[in-house]
């Protein structure tokens, strides 16, 4: 059966089974639906003090399966092939020419270059060059706005990852994927806003979860935003 258990401004829901086992077991799934296998016999008073015990764990599984997974398309990298720039999907434009260089014009993101083969790679070029330009001018202010909770990144990167949109480390050290640069202006905010917390609070507690409520109210809009469009 399909309960919710309320946890702060979070909502968990979660399929629930009595299996013949002693103890109660939590899975939080990769396509992020949450599992409670109870003991044949338990109250639900019970499981769900269980469960809230390990809510911010069960949410803190989903925010890494929900955010931090790009998805992985098939592309061909041929003319009229649809591509995101800032959350606004431009038509691939292939055009040959003794130049080597990508730009977006009107509807078009456009590719010169002499050989084919070369697209791919210019336009991941491009793209990481535009993800050093427009992250850097989003997160400063926002970086600046996080002093007023006495903490700042060691170091701020832009970096390919295949599993995450971003990662803060212990060392307070904010790493962002280039891919990102393809989602609108607030889910690159929203990542950033996210690792920044992660600089306060280090493990997904309801303090976290409240502090990035409070600095991106609209953090959850704008995380389903990212997850449609390219997770």
């Amino acid at each position: 059966m399909q309960r919710s258990l309320k946890y702060g401004s979070e909502e968990i829901i979660y399929t629930l089974y009595f299996r013949e086992r002693k103890t109660l077991g939590i899975t939080v799934n990769p396509d992020r639906s949450t599992e409670v296998n109870a003991p044949i016999g338990s109250s639900i008073e019970k499981i769900e003090k269980k469960i809230h015990k390990r809510a911010a764990w069960i949410l803190k599984q989903q925010d890494h399966f929900l955010t931090f997974e790009p998805r992985n398309t098939n592309r061909k990298f041929v003319s009229g092939e649809s591509h995101f720039y800032l959350g606004r999907q431009y038509q691939l434009l292939i055009i040959n020419s003794d130049e080597e260089k990508v730009k977006h014009t009107g509807r078009n993101i456009e590719v010169r270059t002499s050989d084919s083969k070369n697209v791919e790679k210019l336009l991941e070029t491009w793209y990481l060059e535009k993800s050093k330009i427009w992250f850097h001018k989003i997160a400063l202010p926002l970086i600046e706005h996080f002093k007023k909770h006495q903490v700042t990144p060691n170091k701020f990167e832009i970096r390919k990852m295949q599993n995450r949109w971003g990662s803060c480390s212990t060392k307070g050290q904010i790493l962002l994927n280039p891919e990102l640069i393809k989602a609108p202006k607030a889910c690159i905010e929203y990542v950033i806003i996210h690792e920044l917390c992660h600089l306060v609070h280090r493990d997904h507690t309801q303090a976290f979860f409240d502090l990035q409520k409070k600095e991106f109210p609209e953090w959850r809009k704008w995380k389903n935003k990212l997850e449609i469009l390219l997770a």
